[in-house]
C-alpha cells in the first residue's frame, strides 16, 4: 500500500511537470475526469462524459434529479392529445441565454428542427428523426409538438442530456458546426475556454434563472486518461473531483481524511457486442460460445475491483421495464461444444476492440482476450481513442465493410427508460451510423416488439412488449453481456452538491466550495 501511495504522489509530481494546472482560488473547483471531451455540443455527442460537462452551460426542458428521477427544468409542464400524437409544452418564464438573449418557444423549435435535420448530419438525429413530425410556436412561452406517431417515452426521450436548448441566435451567428467552440445556454455556468488536451473552463453566469446560484465561481475540467495520475490529482489537492475512481486505487483514496470516496448505483451496463453480419459471428453458437467462455465473476473483481456485478440482462436493473434474466452462466466446456458444432473445433483469430483508451478497459480487454483463448480464440487487442471509435465504428457507412468485430463497450439509458436500452443498441434500423446497433443485429420479433411498446401507453402491454423483446435478444446473444459496474467517484471534503447519478452524468446545480 505504501509503495503504491508512493507512486500517485510521483505521478502527480511527473504531471504537474508536464501540464500546466490553471491556479484556482477559493471558489474555483477543478473536476478530473477519464477522457477528452468529443464535443460540446450535445446534440452531437455520443459519450455520456461530453453531455455531462455540457450541463455546465446547457439545459434541457427536462432533465433528472441526483436519483434520476425525471423533473422539469425549462419547461413548466406538458400536455398530451388522447391520440397520444400533439404534446403541448408552458415554458418557464424569465430565463436568459448566457448572450442576453430570451429563453422563449422559439428555443424549442429551432433546437427541435436543427437534430430532426438530415441534412445537419448530427450524431443525435436518430433520437428524434422518427418520431417528431413538427414544432410550432404558440406563443412566446408555449411549445407545440406534433409527432409522427405515438410514443409514449416521449417526455422521458425530452429529459435525456443530449435534448438541450442552445440560443437561438447563437445557432444563427456560428452556424451547426461551429455552434461546438461557442455554446450558449442557459446553465449556471457559462463557457470561457477549451483546450482540447488540457481543459475546459467555465464561469459563473450571474444572470442564472435559478436566483443564488451557482455557489462557485468557476469549473475546470481537466482531461487525465491515466489512472494513477487522475488519482494523484486528488491526493495532491490540485483536483477537487474525480470520476471514475481508478478502482484499483479505491482503497488508497478512501483512506485520505480530506477525500471521500462514493460507490453510487449504475444502470451502466458492460458488454462484448459480436458483428453478427460477419463470419463467424452470423452463427448464434459462435455467440452463445463467447458469452459461456466469458466468468463475469472474475472479471468484477479482476478488472472492477469488485465494484462491480455480472449482467443479468440486456437492460440493467434500475431501468423501467428491464427484465433480470441471467447472468449468462460461465461454462467453458459446453463453450467448446457450441464452437465445435458452429464448425470452428479448433477457435479462430479475430480483432478485439474496446471503445475506450483508459487503464480499467485494458484490464476488461485482457481478461476478455485470456478467457477467450481457452476455447481457441485468439483476439488481437485495440483500445480505440475517442476520434477513431467515431471514425471506426460510430460514423461507418456502410454494414457490408465494418471493420468492427467483437466490441467492448458500455451503454447508460439516460432516459430511464428500456426503450432507449434496447432501440439503440439492437432495433434491427439501429445500425451505424444511424445508431448504436453495433452488433449490426436484426430480429424482426423483436423489432416489432420494440415499435409495440412505442404504440401503446397502457403499463403493462409495454411490460410484455419489452419482456418478449429482452428474452429474445438474450437467446440470440449479439452480446455477451458482461457487467453493471459501481460508479467511483471521490471529492474533497469542502466540496458540496457533486453527485453521479445511475446513467454515469453528474448533477452540479448545488455545486459549493468551503
Amino acid at each position: 500500500m505504501k509503495s503504491l501511495v508512493r507512486s500517485i504522489a510521483a505521478a502527480a509530481l511527473g504531471l504537474s511537470a508536464l501540464v500546466a494546472v490553471p491556479a484556482f482560488a477559493a471558489k474555483d473547483v477543478v473536476f478530473a475526469v477519464a477522457s477528452t471531451f468529443t464535443t460540446t455540443d450535445p446534440y452531437d455527442a455520443n459519450d455520456t462524459l461530453s453531455q455531462a460537462m455540457a450541463k455546465s452551460f446547457y439545459e434541457g426542458l427536462y432533465g433528472f434529479d441526483k436519483d434520476m428521477k425525471m423533473i422539469p427544468v425549462l419547461a413548466e409542464s406538458y400536455d398530451a392529445s388522447t391520440d397520444g400524437l400533439v404534446y403541448t409544452l408552458k415554458l418557464r418564464k424569465g430565463v436568459k441565454f448566457h448572450d442576453g438573449t430570451d429563453f422563449k418557444a422559439d428555443a424549442v423549435k429551432a433546437n427541435l428542427d436543427r437534430v430532426t435535420n438530415p441534412d445537419n448530419k448530427l450524431k443525435r438525429y436518430g433520437l428524434y428523426n422518427n418520431n417528431i413530425a413538427n414544432v410550432e410556436v404558440v406563443d412566446d412561452y408555449t411549445a407545440r409538438i406534433t409527432l409522427k406517431t405515438p410514443f409514449s417515452p416521449f417526455i422521458a426521450q425530452l429529459a435525456h442530456p443530449s435534448t438541450v436548448m442552445i440560443s437561438p441566435a447563437a445557432l444563427k451567428q456560428w452556424g451547426n458546426k461551429d455552434i461546438a467552440f461557442h455554446p450558449v445556454g442557459t446553465g449556471p455556468f457559462k463557457f470561457v475556454e477549451w483546450k482540447a488536451t488540457d481543459y475546459l473552463k467555465v464561469a459563473k453566469f450571474d444572470g442564472y434563472w435559478k436566483k443564488g446560484y451557482p455557489k462557485v465561481d468557476t469549473i475546470t475540467w481537466k482531461p487525465v486518461v491515466d489512472n494513477n495520475s487522475r488519482a494523484a490529482l486528488m491526493q495532491t489537492g490540485e483536483a477537487h473531483f474525480t470520476f471514475p475512481v481508478p478502482y484499483e486505487l479505491a482503497d488508497v483514496l478512501k483512506a485520505k481524511p480530506d477525500l471521500e470516496l462514493v460507490a453510487a448505483p449504475s444502470i451502466v451496463l458492460r458488454y462484448l457486442s459480436m458483428n453478427t453480419q460477419q463470419k463467424p459471428f452470423d452463427n448464434p453458437k459462435v455467440r452463445q460460445a463467447i458469452a459461456y467462455a466469458i466468468n463475469k465473476e472474475a472479471l468484477a473483481k479482476v478488472a472492477f475491483n469488485g465494484y462491480a456485478t455480472p449482467a443479468e440482462g440486456v437492460a440493467p436493473q434500475g431501468v423501467e421495464y428491464a427484465v433480470k434474466i441471467g447472468p449468462w452462466p460461465y461454462d467453458v466446456a459446453k463453450a467448446k461444444t457450441l464452437l465445435a458444432e458452429a464448425g470452428y473445433p479448433n477457435g479462430f483469430e479475430t480483432e478485439l476492440w474496446s471503445a475506450y483508451n483508459y487503464s480499467t478497459a485494458q484490464k476488461v480487454t485482457q481478461f476478455l482476450q485470456q478467457q477467450l483463448q481457452q476455447i481457441g480464440i485468439k483476439t488481437k487487442i485495440t483500445l480505440l481513442e475517442a476520434g477513431q471509435r467515431v471514425e471506426k465504428v460510430e460514423s461507418w457507412q456502410d454494414p457490408a465493410t465494418a471493420p468492427v468485430r467483437l466490441y467492448y463497450v458500455g451503454w447508460s439509458t439516460s432516459t430511464g427508460e428500456a426503450d432507449w436500452a434496447l432501440r439503440p443498441l439492437l432495433y434491427g434500423e439501429s445500425w451505424p451510423p444511424k445508431l448504436f446497433n453495433t452488433a449490426y443485429y436484426k430480429n424482426d420479433k423483436v423489432d416489432a416488439d420494440i415499435k409495440g411498446a412505442q404504440l401503446t401507453t397502457v403499463s403493462t402491454e409495454k411490460a410484455k412488449f419489452y419482456k418478449d423483446a429482452q428474452e429474445t435478444i438474450w437467446k440470440d446473444a449479439p452480446w455477451a453481456p458482461l457487467v453493471t459496474e459501481k460508479l467511483l467517484s471521490a471529492h474533497n471534503k469542502k466540496l458540496t452538491g457533486v453527485y453521479v447519478i445511475p446513467d454515469a452524468s453528474f448533477i452540479f446545480t448545488d455545486i459549493d466550495l468551503k
